[in-house]
């Protein structure tokens, strides 16, 4: 007969599969490093996990996450106000704050078109952006989706519902690798794409 694990154990490394790119194996090893601590050190990350869950939310605006009623980029009064840049997840949000070379707004999509996935148009924070773009002075919408195929189905789709009298439209430019996601690009990479983003 095949040896089994504890139920518990067996619990915690379907729990730790669950997360995304975490594989079974990974989450073996997980699950018997986290067995291998002390208690406390178990207690203290658990106990961050759920402090993060409780205080952590969306910003009502942008979508970045916060702990505040608004986000710090949401509240800068130094923010370029009349720039928004629509990035498909708040991890790309802060991939160009790292970069340095943004100073205007964002608002996050919560994802791309993706209709293998049975992703549409009214799965992203589309309502929350026109509502946006109709009560805030923005002149350029930046398209900061991935160079992927959905991120460019997705900036193409955008850029056609919501062009407008007086609302310039660009995309980031190709200095980025197809296929790749602003989470894992450097600095110097999205600084390039930046400079470089173009009309739609």
């Amino acid at each position: 007969m095949a040896y089994q694990y504890p139920e518990a154990l067996n619990r915690l490394v379907r729990e730790l599969a669950s997360l995304p790119g975490v594989g079974q194996k990974a989450a073996q090893r997980l699950a018997f490093h986290l067995l291998g601590k002390e208690r406390a050190g178990v207690v203290t990350l658990a106990r961050s996990i759920v402090d993060a869950h409780d205080a952590v939310h969306p910003c009502p605006r942008c979508g970045n996450y916060t702990d505040q009623p608004l986000c710090p980029v949401c509240t800068d009064p130094r923010r370029d106000h009349s720039q928004l840049c629509l990035v498909e997840g708040v991890a790309d949000l802060i991939s160009m704050e790292r970069s340095g070379s943004y100073q205007g707004l964002y608002h996050v999509l919560g994802g791309v078109i993706s209709p293998m996935d049975g992703v549409g148009p009214e799965q992203l924070a589309l309502h929350s952006l026109e509502k946006r773009l109709r009560e805030e002075p923005v002149k350029e919408l930046i398209m900061a989706t991935n160079p992927t195929a959905e991120g460019e189905v997705t900036a193409q789709y955008l850029a056609k519902r919501l062009r407008r009298e007086g609302l310039r439209i660009t995309r980031l430019a190709h200095g980025m690798p197809v296929g790749g996601s602003l989470a894992f690009v450097d600095e110097a990479t999205l600084d390039l794409a930046m400079s470089g983003r173009r009309d739609l």
